[in-house]
């Protein structure tokens, strides 16, 4: 038995099949990280943002796509794959080369289209374009957002440049609009409690959310993050720790939403500190045993939503919910 949504049978129940990510890199920066907002970015954020698996911009969509086609498709037998735009953030362009970019990653076998960004990085234009694409080229949308806490301190911390209200107001667009949507959630940043992991499930459920990626922290090497980390300005939480805030917030999240991963992976050579050392695998089935001795699963918690404290007067209070 599955005790939370996982990624991997949404697609298989949608598509029919298995159906594989593969990431596009474009020349592509990030408001944080050209003076618009700063200039270091994020404080966990490397050079090349979180494409580690990503062929350089400087190739086409289209050949970044087959190569990626022709390494994944005969080791996984498959035929259906999402085209990922996944380094910095990928609506911090002119409108036209958004576009653009959209259009040529329509490729034969390319189901959908994922498009990485940030909350302050959305409007009514892009997401025209991106609706534009999906009714032409017949593909499905995928918005990820990086949220990454929902404590507005620790927002400012880390350097975000954002704070909890444009996320918020970046889902309230999305609703109006055919896509999916996916919040990025990092467990175990600095400053970050277990309530503070309470929280960030509760707002992500609480909004009109489809999917979520959580991970942990990683040290990425020549960051102001691994300067905190060198210096012992920060401490890192245990995995133990890891596994039990993550199955905390599988339990106050909305029992629809699917999560993408709920731990996820970097190379040891990019890494100051990435996983306690251990297989990502080994972590989610840390989880796994987890859930299984607390005998809990994703939304047990979600009782908050519609009204909880009106219930009382409902005649059929399920009905009301």
């Amino acid at each position: 038995m599955e005790r939370y949504n996982v990624y991997s049978t949404f697609l298989k129940e949608t598509y029919g099949e298995k159906v594989y990510k593969l990431p596009i890199s474009i020349p592509d920066t990030c408001p944080n990280r050209d003076g618009t907002l700063g200039v270091r970015g994020c404080v966990f954020c490397g050079s090349i943002g979180a494409g580690y698996e990503n062929l350089p911009a400087s190739m086409t969509i289209e050949k970044q796509i087959e190569a990626n086609i022709a390494h994944i498709g005969p080791k996984y037998k498959a035929k259906k794959f999402i085209a990922y735009f996944q380094n910095f953030t990928n609506t911090y362009l002119p409108p036209d080369r958004f576009r653009q970019y959209l259009i040529e990653a329509c490729r034969p076998g390319i189901v959908a289209l994922a498009i990485a960004t940030r909350p302050d990085c959305l409007n009514e234009t892009y997401l025209d374009i991106m609706a534009d694409v999906k009714e032409k080229y017949g593909v499905d949308i995928l918005v990820e957002l990086g949220l990454q806490t929902a404590n507005y301190k620790t927002l400012q911390k880390i350097n975000r440049g954002h704070t909890l209200a444009e996320y918020i107001e970046a889902m309230v667009m999305l609703k109006d609009y055919p896509f999916r949507n996916c919040t990025h959630v990092i467990i175990g940043l600095p400053g970050d409690t277990e309530e503070d992991v309470v929280e960030t499930a509760k707002i992500i459920s609480a909004l009109p959310s489809h999917e979520i990626k959580l991970h942990a922290l990683y040290v990425i090497k020549n960051t102001v993050l691994a300067d905190w980390y060198r210096d012992g300005q920060v401490g890192l939480i245990s995995v133990e720790d890891y596994v039990r805030r993550v199955v905390t917030f599988l339990e106050y999240t909305r029992q629809d939403i699917v999560f993408q991963r709920l731990i996820g992976r970097a190379p040891q050579e990019a890494t100051e500190f990435a996983n306690w050392g251990m297989g990502w695998w080994r972590i989610r089935d840390m989880i796994d045993a987890e859930l299984v001795q607390r005998d809990t699963w994703q939304g047990k918690k979600c009782d908050y939503l519609h009204g909880k404290a009106v219930r009382k007067f409902m005649s059929n209070p399920e009905k009301e919910r």
